[in-house]
C-alpha cells in the first residue's frame, strides 16, 4: 500500500507533469496553427521548431523543480526499465501528461477558433486542401508509409534519451547544471530541423495522442483511423526507442567501468552509484530532483 505522504508527492509530481506538459504543447501547437492559418511564403518550419524549443524551455523552468519534467511517457517508462521509477509514480507521470496535452490543445483550439472558421468555413475537416485536423498531431509526409515513420520515431527518440542519460548524468561535469535546459532546448530545435521531414518528428507519445484525442471530439474518430491507424506508430515507436536508447546508455556505461583506463575520465559509473556523492538511493528516488530524469519533448 502506498502511503499518504508518497501518494501526496505523486499526485504534486503529476500535477507538475501536466503543468509543464500543458506550456509545452501549447506553446508548440500555436505555432503550427499559425503557420497553417498564414500559409507563410517561405515555407520553413523554423518558427514551428524554435516554438516547440522555447515551450520546452518554458516547461523544464515549470515542472523541472517537482517532477523532474519528463514531459514524455517513452522518457518516464524508460526509466522506469531501470527502476529509476516506481510503477505507480510512473503511472501518475503518464496521466498528467496525457491531461496536459489534451486541455493545450483545448485550449489552442479556443484561442484559434475564428481562425480555425476562416479557414474552413466552419466544416471542420481531417484531410483535403482546408484540413485543420493536423495542427493537433503528426501526419507521415506524402508517400512515406507507416512502416518507415515508425523508423523514424525509434530511431528519434533512442538517440534522445541517450542524449539525455549523458546530459542527465550527475557525473557529468562538462556541463552546469544552469546549462543544461538551454542544451535540452538545443536538442529539441535540432531535431525539429533534421528529422521532422517524414513525420513530423514523433518523439513523444503524448505529443500526438493527447492532442489526437482532443480533436475527436471536434473531428470524430476519424482521427484514429486516417493514414492507416498511423496514430499507433506515434504511439509506440518512441516508446520502443526510448528502451532502446536508455539501455544502449546503461550498456555503454557499463562497458566504459569495466574496460576504459582513462585517466581523463574519473566518474565513468556515475548513473550506477550516485550514493558516491553523499546521496542515498531512496533519498534521489523520493526527492526526483536529479537532472537525470529530466526530459525535453
Amino acid at each position: 500500500m502506498l502511503r499518504s505522504r508518497q501518494l501526496k508527492q505523486f499526485a504534486a509530481q503529476c500535477l507538475a507533469e501536466l503543468f509543464g506538459t500543458f506550456i509545452m504543447i501549447f506553446i508548440g501547437n500555436l505555432s503550427v496553427a499559425q503557420y497553417t492559418f498564414t500559409k507563410p511564403r517561405i515555407n520553413s518550419n523554423f518558427g514551428i521548431n524554435l516554438s516547440y524549443a522555447t515551450g520546452v524551455y518554458a516547461a523544464l523552468m515549470v515542472a523541472g523543480p517537482i517532477s523532474g519534467a519528463h514531459l514524455n511517457p517513452a522518457v518516464s517508462l524508460g526509466l522506469l526499465s531501470l527502476r529509476k521509477m516506481k510503477v505507480t509514480q510512473c503511472l501518475f507521470y503518464m496521466v498528467g501528461q496525457t491531461v496536459g496535452a489534451f486541455l493545450a490543445s483545448a485550449m489552442v483550439y479556443f484561442v484559434y477558433i475564428s481562425h480555425f472558421n476562416l479557414y474552413d468555413g466552419g466544416i471542420r475537416q481531417v484531410e483535403g486542401p482546408n484540413a485543420t485536423a493536423g495542427i493537433f498531431y503528426t501526419i507521415p509526409a506524402t508517400g512515406v508509409p507507416n512502416w518507415n515513420c515508425l523508423i523514424d520515431a525509434v530511431v528519434g527518440t533512442a538517440l534522445l534519451l541517450t542524449f539525455i542519460m549523458a546530459l542527465g548524468n550527475d557525473y557529468n561535469d562538462l556541463i552546469s547544471n544552469a546549462a543544461k535546459p538551454f542544451a535540452f532546448a538545443l536538442m529539441i530545435t535540432t531535431f525539429g530541423f533534421s528529422m521532422s521531414l517524414n513525420c513530423g518528428n514523433p518523439i513523444n507519445p503524448v505529443r500526438d495522442f493527447g492532442p489526437r484525442l482532443f480533436a475527436a471530439f471536434i473531428y470524430g474518430f476519424k482521427v484514429f483511423r486516417v493514414n492507416n491507424y498511423y496514430f499507433l506508430v506515434a504511439s509506440i515507436g518512441p516508446i520502443i526507442g526510448a528502451l532502446i536508447g536508455v539501455w544502449i546508455y546503461e550498456g555503454y556505461l557499463i562497458l566504459m567501468k569495466k574496460y576504459a583506463n582513462l585517466p581523463g575520465i574519473i566518474h565513468v559509473d556515475a548513473i550506477e552509484q550516485p550514493a558516491v556523492r553523499g546521496q542515498s538511493m531512496s533519498h534521489h528516488m523520493i526527492t526526483q530532483l536529479s537532472s537525470e530524469t529530466t526530459v525535453s519533448t
